[in-house]
């Protein structure tokens, strides 16, 4: 007998997540299977299973359900919340918040990720894994055990090569292929841009502002981050322009919050434009379309950029970066871990004046996301269409 109707259980998304790549990741992914499913005749509703967040309601789709946060201990009694809505699913998509599903984060935090997953396979539920960056699996036994679990999935979907020649190498059995970040996806509403004044963006990440997550650099720069940020700030006001500070990291205090230095850039520079905090990454998504130029430390403000079509220029930290644009054939980027303070310096005052060789190589880029995540659709539908036969 065939399903009109599926339950579709989304661990490790998360709406209105202080990490607005991690919104922007859900909304998208919410967007695509939705898609995917009325291709093939079928309605789904959505739970959502991760942080213990608390969404503006006027940013939640009907269908979507807000779920609570797996807890290992309550998992493994077998009387969670989490499993008590994993069992209702017909479908379970884990995204493992873009980049979570490895062990470069620690042991406990594995645990989390590798244990929903386990929860799914004892529960006879398929598990597919949607496009994401596989690995680092640094330690052996964790790596084993990563194996054995993607082994076991319906499908294992990376985002980028280098996770897909993971795949290939560890010849796991479910089916794998490559498609790109689905936030490329992102609902958003595009906003004019200004006539009389250029508009410029800097999503300034406070994780790098601040040296890291320990204040040493273990990120290992090359470039002098606070002091790009502040000549960025002291050429493009000096030219003229209006510079648009946009936090994408809004919810978590420490090294790791954008907005822990807003207040110190304002004091220094108090014709800075700040908005209102964004609610979710689409109204964010929104904001930077009105831009005319965009750099960031943020993997997920720069696709917010790239998707809306407003020329930007990436600051890498990490072959996520390097691999997601490399992908795209799009070399306006700094390596920062590479290039010096005034490369990269140079590398973004100079894009910044060259917006329409940007916006030409970002129209071819945006086809091969457009072809990519076409075909990451088509193959949810299929899924979709077999499990509801």
């Amino acid at each position: 007998m065939t399903k009109e109707h599926l339950q579709i259980a989304l661990p490790w998304h998360a709406l209105g997540h202080g990490n607005l790549g991690i919104d922007a990741l859900t909304r998208s992914n919410i967007a695509i299977v939705e898609s995917a499913a009325q291709r093939v005749g079928v309605t789904v509703d959505f739970t959502t299973l991760c942080a213990d967040v608390c969404p503006d309601p006027a940013t939640v789709p009907a269908n979507v359900e807000i779920g609570p946060m797996p807890s290992l201990k309550q998992m493994l009694r077998g009387n969670s919340e989490f499993l008590a809505f994993l069992r209702k699913a017909d479908l379970v998509i884990d995204i493992g918040e873009g980049d979570s599903w490895a062990d470069i984060y620690g042991g406990t935090r594995f645990l989390f990720h590798a244990g929903t997953k386990i929860a799914a396979h004892l529960l006879g539920k398929p598990l597919v894994l949607a496009p994401q960056t596989i690995g680092p699996f640094d330690n052996i036994l964790r790596r084993r055990a990563a194996v054995a679990i993607m082994n076991r999935a319906r499908a294992v979907f990376a985002r980028d090569d280098l996770s897909f020649r993971f795949l290939e190498d560890k010849a796991i059995k479910a089916e794998i292929d490559e498609f790109i970040d689905v936030a490329f996806r992102l609902p958003y509403d595009r906003q004019d841009r200004a006539q009389d004044r250029t508009q410029v963006g800097i999503n300034v990440s406070g994780l790098l502002y601040q040296g890291g997550y320990t204040g040493r650099n273990e990120f290992g720069l090359t470039i002098d981050y606070k002091e790009l940020t502040h000549r960025l700030i002291e050429h493009w006001q000096g030219v003229g322009y209006e510079v648009h500070l946009l936090p994408h990291v809004v919810g978590r205090a420490g090294n790791d919050g954008d907005l822990a230095v807003v207040p110190a850039l304002l004091d220094r520079y108090p014709d800075l434009v700040m908005p209102t905090v964004f609610a979710s990454a689409s109204e964010a998504k929104s904001y930077i379309s009105g831009l005319d130029f965009v750099t960031g430390g943020r993997m997920h403000a720069c696709i917010g950029a790239f998707s809306s079509h407003t020329p930007v220029v990436p600051i890498a930290y990490s072959r996520k970066f390097n691999g997601l644009f490399g992908t795209l054939d799009y070399p306006h980027f700094v390596d920062g871990k590479t290039a010096s303070t005034d490369e990269a310096f140079a590398t973004i005052t100079e894009a910044c004046e060259k917006r329409a060789e940007l916006s030409n190589a970002m129209v071819r880029g945006s086809k091969i996301a457009d072809s990519r995540l076409d075909a990451y659709e088509d193959t949810l539908a299929r899924i979709i269409g077999e499990i509801a036969r």
